[in-house]
This record gives C-alpha cells, sequence and structure tokens, in this order.
C-alpha cells in the first residue's frame, strides 16, 4: 500500500518541487526531494502573463455555474425518474442507456454547436452538459433509499412535487449533491477540450486550454511571444509549465477536502421516526 502511495504521490511532489527551483539550476537534473535553488521566479513569470489571471477566471466561473447547473438539472430529472408513476418512465430510461454507449461523434456535434450559436460563447461551457445520464442513475439510486415517509408528510402539508424536490429531497441529498458536484467540478476544471474545439476568443480559453498551450511550446522563445515579454534569465520553458501546472492544480486539490466529509455522513440519520 505505501509504495501504490508513493508512485502515485511522488511525481506530483517532484513537479512541486521543481517549480519552486531556479529554472536554470534545474536544467543540471538532480533534484527528487528538495529545491536546491529555492527560487519563486518560475510563479513570478507565470502571474505576469494577464492571459493566465484571465484564462482563471474563465475557469473558475465555468466551473463554479457549470458545476451548480449541472447538479441541479440532473437531480430534478433523476427525481422525475426515481417516481415510478411517471409515464413513459421505462422508455425513458431505455433511451437514456443507448446514449452511454452510442454518440453522434464529434463533428455531428460541433455542426450542433456551431448552428445554435454557441461558438466563441461562454454558454458552450454550460449548455451541452447540463445533464449526465450516468449521474442521472447515480441521483436515482440515492433518492429510491429515501423514506416515503418523508413526501407524504410534505404532502400532507400542501407541498407541490417541486417544494418537495427543493425543500425536502435536496436538502438530504447534500452526501450525493457533493459527490456529483465533485466528480463534475473536477471534470469542468481540468476540460481543455472544449476550450480548444469551439473556443476561439483567448479571452474565452480557460485554465486548461491555457496550459494546453504553454506545454505545447517547446523552447523559451515561443513561451516569450506567448506571454508578450522577456522571460529573466533565472527561469526556462521547463520550470514554467511545472509553475503553470501547479497553478491549475492547485485549486481543485484544495477543494477536495471540504467536500470529502459529504462521503462518510449521513444526513438521513434521524430524519424519520419509527
Amino acid at each position: 500500500m505505501l509504495a501504490i502511495c508513493f508512485i502515485t504521490l511522488y511525481p506530483i511532489w517532484y513537479v512541486l518541487v521543481n517549480s519552486f527551483n531556479d529554472g536554470q539550476d534545474a536544467m543540471r537534473g538532480g533534484i527528487y526531494w528538495w529545491p536546491r535553488a529555492f527560487s519563486m521566479d518560475n510563479y513570478v513569470e507565470v502571474f505576469k502573463n494577464p492571459g493566465i489571471m484571465t484564462a482563471m477566471g474563465v475557469t473558475v466561473a465555468k466551473t463554479l455555474v457549470g458545476t451548480a447547473a449541472h447538479v441541479f438539472f440532473t437531480a430534478m430529472v433523476a427525481y422525475a425518474f426515481s417516481q415510478r408513476e411517471l409515464i413513459g418512465r421505462n422508455i425513458y430510461l431505455l433511451m437514456g442507456t443507448f446514449t452511454l454507449f452510442f454518440s453522434g461523434g464529434l463533428i455531428p456535434f460541433y455542426l450542433l454547436i456551431r448552428d445554435l450559436g454557441m461558438l466563441d460563447n461562454f454558454m458552450v461551457y454550460i449548455i451541452p452538459f447540463l445533464f449526465s445520464f450516468f449521474d442521472l442513475i447515480i441521483f436515482m439510486s440515492f433518492f429510491r433509499e429515501i423514506p416515503g415517509a418523508l413526501k407524504e408528510a410534505a404532502k400532507i402539508d400542501g407541498a407541490n412535487d417541486f417544494s418537495i424536490f427543493t425543500r425536502v429531497i435536496i436538502p438530504v441529498s447534500m452526501p450525493v449533491i457533493a459527490t456529483i458536484s465533485l466528480f463534475h467540478g473536477v471534470w469542468q476544471w481540468n476540460d481543455y477540450f472544449v476550450g480548444m474545439i469551439y473556443i476561439n476568443n483567448m479571452d474565452l480559453q480557460p485554465i486548461q486550454t491555457f496550459l494546453f498551450r504553454v506545454v505545447a511550446q517547446s523552447s523559451s522563445s515561443q513561451i516569450v511571444a506567448a506571454a508578450g515579454g522577456g522571460v529573466d534569465r533565472t527561469v526556462t520553458s521547463q520550470s514554467i509549465k511545472l509553475a503553470t501546472m501547479v497553478v491549475t492544480t492547485a485549486p481543485i486539490v484544495f477543494a477536495y477536502p471540504f467536500l470529502q466529509k459529504y462521503f462518510v455522513k449521513g444526513l438521513m440519520i434521524g430524519s424519520v421516526k419509527g
């Protein structure tokens, strides 16, 4: 187990250590555990590029808005599907299951996005990913575990289906909501493909697409051109790549512990007596 943990975590530690080392010194190699010549120049150079802050803002916005919209919309559909009295329920489930194995492909999807006017549009990060049938299955499995007494009590009090969903189901479903939020949030944060294919406006590209372009650079001169300024001699193209990787990965890593508690905490305990 320790060996597996080491193999998994050491590459991350290696990137972190070298990102805090002098770029020219790191070219000599031999840095494994601690920075040999500690330097913040790599991060200074990364944040000097105005493009990275714009890309970071786009990524934060699409992650927050996209995750909230995806979770609410998918949960709402899943709640309807969890009701056995839903007309045509089995047909809808069969259609949804089909989409797990087959899709139209990239070109038809691109043409659809173009015809909907979402090329170079922020909503291309949100609308096409509002719903996931795989996440719907997870939501449905959880909703079926909710005692019917909760919904019956709400109906007696005069609540309609939407009120029951927002005021009863959502509050007691925080564990599954946190789980899906983490899954989709990580995907939104790490996704670079959507920005690369559907976005040409540099001001709308996310941080991962920015990172993809930085990593794709093969020389310091290309990075200088992308940054629009000179690079100090203490940094190299490789050191800038490593620093950019850390900057783009750190926020989602730090967010994970705040959601992890919901994976082991059951909010249903004590919600129904008898």
